[in-house]
């Protein structure tokens, strides 16, 4: 099924053709339709399925038709900063291409509120925000939550992992009650069901099949080796393959910057992202991971779904993830829009049997094999 089909009109097909897009995804075909109608809507999909595009294609195309207000129409409730920034740059995207001009405002913590209030003052048709950000911006009479007829809340175990439970019904209370409400979330669970229950009417549920996709998109390896051989073997595997990019996963912010020093010590460049860093350091971190200009970013789970990088090629888990949900949402930022990828892991003996566990969680075995460094100790010790 082409676009085309989807009733959005030749602006958003445009729009479509000039980020690459050639037919939707099985999350886009399913959703779009049912939002422009009108319906509630439940969507579990996997990171990486499409679901941005899914939400935010036919709420543009809906905004673009009613005329404007001071006061947002739509807005977006995302868990983190990273999120926030990418949701609003690609609703930008969209949005360039459609015959009127449709103001897109973000907000989040981390940095002054004064910038967003002062972009706030201009009014706003679209707001992507996180919770606690966006309730400071209500207190501060900078906006209005009056007007809002569609409400998006994406990721949305993820932010009950984070603890916005109370954020969220108290900005739903601020909301008219006739309103449509769209739920993304990657899992579904006890807590999540209680948001769906106590915030949508009817809704509709869809759900994506995601196994086959990331399956068949991403080869996935895992490399043994003793702990004190993660630095050296890392800086090997960059050295050897022609990644253009690379992403790395590590378990704290402490580990982030100690692989960014070593790495950088041996002569390879790279920057790290996680929660302990300044929101002016993260920002320039992944816009220059983004534009291509820094070949190696090292981050923690904090962007595991908040980061989307055209065609990164690989994704590399220095540090196993503690849940295999979130070993499934790292590598899901490679393989992403139909291309192949890489996930490799790096194993020590003390974490295989939680790359065990991993396995049987996520229902397929990863391919092992001893890294060279690991190869070469023993061939010197025997």
């Amino acid at each position: 099924m082409p676009f085309s089909h989807l009733a959005l009109g030749h602006e958003l097909g445009n729009a479509f053709a000039a980020l690459g897009f050639e037919s939707p995804f099985p999350v886009q075909e399913q959703a779009i339709p049912a939002v422009l109608a009108g319906h509630d809507l439940v969507v579990q999909a996997e990171t990486g399925s499409g679901k941005t595009i899914a939400f935010l294609a036919p709420l543009l195309h809906l905004l673009a038709k009613t005329p404007p207000r001071a006061a947002p129409r739509t807005l977006v409730l995302v868990p983190t900063r990273e999120l926030a920034m990418q949701v609003s740059d690609r609703a930008l995207e969209l949005a360039k291409h459609l015959p009127i001009t449709l103001r897109v405002r973000k907000a989040f913590g981390g940095v002054s509120v004064n910038p967003q209030m002062l972009a706030l003052r201009g009014g706003a048709d679209m707001v992507v925000a996180t919770p606690g950000r966006l309730l400071d911006l209500v207190g501060r009479n900078a906006l209005s939550l009056g007007g809002v007829r569609h409400l998006v809340i994406d990721e949305a175990d993820k932010m009950l992992d984070l603890g916005f439970m109370d954020e969220m019904k108290e900005l739903v209370g601020l909301l008219p009650a006739k309103r449509q409400t769209l739920l993304f979330s990657a899992t579904m669970n006890t807590a999540v069901q209680g948001v769906i229950e106590a915030f949508l009417r009817t809704p509709q549920n869809i759900l994506v099949e995601t196994a086959p996709r990331p399956t068949a998109s991403i080869t996935e390896r895992a490399y043994l080796l003793p702990m004190e051989d993660k630095g050296p073997f890392l800086r090997e595997l960059l050295g050897r393959e022609a990644w253009a990019q690379v992403l790395v996963f590590v378990s704290s912010g402490r580990k982030a910057d100690n692989v960014v020093r070593k790495l950088g010590n041996n002569g390879v460049r790279a920057l790290a992202i996680h929660g302990d860093k300044p929101q002016g350091a993260r920002t320039e971190a992944l816009q220059q991971f983004r534009s291509g200009r820094l070949r190696v970013l090292v981050a923690t789970d904090l962007i595991s779904r908040g980061i989307d990088v055209s065609g990164l090629p690989c994704v590399i888990n220095y540090d196993l993830p503690r849940s295999a949900r979130d070993y499934v949402h790292r590598i899901g930022r490679t393989g992403r829009a139909g291309l192949d990828g890489t996930a490799i892991s790096l194993v020590s003996p003390e974490e295989e049997a939680h790359l065990r566990l991993i396995e049987k969680t996520v229902g397929r075995k990863i391919a092992k094999e001893k890294s060279m460094l690991a190869a070469d100790k023993l061939d010197k010790r025997g």
